[in-house]
C-alpha cells in the first residue's frame, strides 16, 4: 500500500498545483484586462493633454499672428496717409504756383494787348483826323 499511498499523495499534490496554477492564471488574465483598461484610458488622457497643448498653442500663435497683421496693416495705412498728405501739399503747391504765373502772364498779356490797342487806336484817331483835314483843304500838322 505503500505505493498506493505514494500514488495518492502525488495526485493529491499534483491536482493542488494545477488547480493553484489555474487559479493563478485565472487572477493574472483579470488583471491583464483590468490592466489594459487602465492603459487605454491613460492613453486617452494622454492623447486629451496633447490635443489640448497643441489647441492652445494654435490659438495663441493665431492671436499673436493676428496681432502682427494688424500692427502692419495701421503702420502702412499711416504710411500712406502721411505720404497722401505730403503728395497733396506738393500739388497743392504746384498748383497754386501754376495759378500764379498763369494768372501774371495773363495781366502782362492783357496789358500788352491793352498798349497795343491804345497805340493802334491813337494811329487810327491821327490817320482819321489827318483824313478830315486833308478832306476840308487844311495841311497836315501832325
Amino acid at each position: 500500500m505503500n505505493g498506493k499511498r505514494w500514488m495518492g499523495v502525488l495526485l493529491a499534490v499534483g491536482l493542488g498545483a494545477g488547480i493553484s496554477f489555474g487559479v493563478a492564471r485565472g487572477q493574472t488574465a483579470g488583471q491583464d484586462m483590468k490592466n489594459a483598461g487602465t492603459n487605454v484610458k491613460d492613453a486617452g488622457k494622454d492623447v486629451g493633454h496633447a490635443t489640448a497643448k497643441g489647441t492652445r498653442t494654435a490659438v495663441h500663435k493665431t492671436a499673436e499672428g493676428t496681432d502682427k497683421v494688424e500692427d502692419k496693416t495701421a503702420s502702412g495705412a499711416k504710411t500712406v496717409g502721411h505720404e497722401t498728405k505730403e503728395d497733396a501739399k506738393v500739388v497743392g503747391h504746384d498748383t497754386k504756383t501754376a495759378t500764379k504765373t498763369a494768372a501774371h502772364d495773363t495781366a502782362h498779356g492783357a496789358k500788352v494787348v491793352g498798349k497795343d490797342t491804345k497805340k493802334g487806336a491813337t494811329t487810327a484817331a491821327h490817320r482819321t483826323e489827318n483824313a478830315g483835314d486833308a478832306i476840308a483843304g487844311k495841311p497836315e500838322q501832325h
